[in-house]
Formats: C-alpha cells, structure tokens, sequence
C-alpha cells in the first residue's frame, strides 16, 4: 500500500510516498530512503520500496529539497549537508507515524546518497541498519578520476566566477547534468550516465530536469563520506558495490568497506553503476531486504 506523505525539514516541505505491507498488523521497522545526484523518486525508488513492504517493512520515500516534488527555495541545487540532514528530518518524521516502530529504523541510500547513508549510520544512532548501494566514497576522488585534470583549473575558476555572481544577487550558474556529447561540459560524463537518465526520464519520472546549479559541483568535491566510515560501528552496514561501477567508482568503494568495522557485509553485483536498477535489480532489493529484515525484524 502507497500513500502520499509531507513533512516538515526546518520550514521547507519534503513530499514522497510512504510504502506499508498491505496486510500487517502491530508496529512496523521502516527504512528512509531517497535518491542519488540529481534523480527524483520516480527513477525505479518505488520499485525498491515496494521491495520493502512485500518483506514486511515500511519505506518512506521522498524528494530531496529543490528536487522532484519537495519544496526548496533554490531549485536543482544538491547540497550533501543539506540532504543528509533532511535524512534527519525524515527519521523523526517516521518516529512519530502510527504503525512504525521508533526503535527500528533503517537508513538506505543509493549512489550519492549512498554516501548519505553511510553518515547517517556513524551520525545518527536512531539508524539500526544501514544500506548504502552503489555508494559514492570521496567526491574529490571522484571527480579527479571523472574530469581530465587539465580541465579542473578552469573548473575551479568557474566555480569562483559563480561564488562572485551570487555574492551580488545574480542567479546561479546552471549545467546539464548529463551530455550526450563528450565534449561538452555536464556534471555525470559517463558513457552510461546519459542513457539511463534520460531513458528513465521519459519513461517513469518527468519531473526530472536536466540542469543543476555549479555551486552542486563544487559541493560534490567538498563531499567526503567515506570518511566517516569507520564510525558507523556497532551499526550493521551492508554495502553493494557494483563490480564495472566507473561513476561512483568501485575501488573506492572496496578500499572503504575495508576500512568499516563490524557487523558489515559487502555484496557485489555484475555490472555498472545503473544495473542496480535494472538487470541487477532483483540481487540488490534481495540483499538490502535480507539485510533490513536480519537487523530491524518485519512484519
């Protein structure tokens, strides 16, 4: 069963969708969940939700702030601070819902908020499982390994050029997310990020643009969740890597496991980055369902 839902994140209204197992009785765990870089819940979240009920655990779902159908006074802009304290905000919205369970909530993210998820588990000791798929590690590294380094220079200086701009009332910089030009400027400029963004726009989320704020790039390079890794424990933390992932690149993720403490497990998949909502989408709702049902009971 699927309902709408709307919450309160420091003034701003976060909308998403609250998933429940049709037939159930008692307190129910409930996992919170929202999307990677730029998508909108629309882009197969639901498939992982529906996932969780038929396992008999609650998913709440929703949009970040300036995304999708959620508030937020600056549109496309991705600020990982921001987000991971709207995660937060979910938490305690999902602690006061009759039917959940206050003392079993689970925290799932997915690429970007992979990352998020991985903070979440070391920052917030309300989190009793922990889910981080496809997980970005070290935005730094990422972005040294995606842009050529004879273009970060110029990137650095866009970004000041923007930090001016806004200092004196003009509007943010905005670029294309994905390109389907390999020359041209965008923030994913994988071979593999233009198809699955654009494909999945049309076919399941029009909510979805194509553009993000500058300033979002030069957030992504601050970003460093992997850092807070080995805080999570006692926190049970299940990572799933995809083996080929080239755009939150599978290395970092295998070098960071290794520096978690337990209980964790780490469960790779074949393919890219994107599998994991596609063909591989039956291994990685498996593996999370199992791992939320160990930790947090169900229905």
């Amino acid at each position: 069963m699927r309902k709408d839902i709307s919450f309160n994140a420091e003034g701003t209204t976060l909308r998403g969708w609250l998933y429940t197992p049709d037939d159930y009785t008692g307190a129910l765990p409930a996992v919170v969940m929202a999307h990677g870089f730029s998508a909108v819940k629309e882009m197969h979240l639901d498939r992982f939700a529906e996932a969780f009920a038929k396992a008999g655990l609650a998913a709440l779902v929703f949009d970040h702030r300036g995304f999708g159908a959620s508030d937020g006074a600056v549109r496309q802009e991705i600020d990982p601070v921001a987000q991971v304290r709207d995660y937060r905000h979910a938490l305690s919205y999902a602690a006061t819902l009759p039917g959940i369970d206050a003392q079993r909530l689970g925290a799932w993210g997915t690429s970007y908020s992979g990352g998020h998820a991985l903070v979440l588990g070391a920052i917030d000791r309300r989190v009793k499982a922990v889910v981080a798929q496809a997980p970005l590690i070290s935005g730094w590294r990422n972005v040294q390994r995606l842009v050529r380094a004879d273009l970060l220079g110029g990137l650095r200086a866009m970004c000041d050029a923007d930090r001016a701009a806004r200092f004196l009332g003009q509007p943010p910089t905005v670029i294309p997310v994905v390109s389907n030009d390999p020359m041209s400027p965008c923030a994913l400029p994988t071979t593999d990020a233009w198809p699955w963004f654009t494909e999945t726009a049309q076919a399941r989320a029009p909510a979805w643009r194509n553009e993000l704020t500058l300033r979002s790039f030069e957030m992504l390079m601050e970003y460093e969740p992997g850092a807070t890794i080995a805080r999570i424990s006692p926190t049970p933390l299940l990572m799933i890597v995809a083996k080929d992932d080239h755009l939150a690149v599978a290395d970092e993720a295998f070098a960071a496991y290794e520096r978690a403490l337990e209980p964790k497990k780490l469960v790779i998949v074949p393919g890219g980055h994107f599998d994991v909502y596609g063909k591989e989408f039956s291994q990685a709702s498996g593996a999370a369902c199992a791992w939320f049902r160990e930790h947090l009971g169900a229905a």
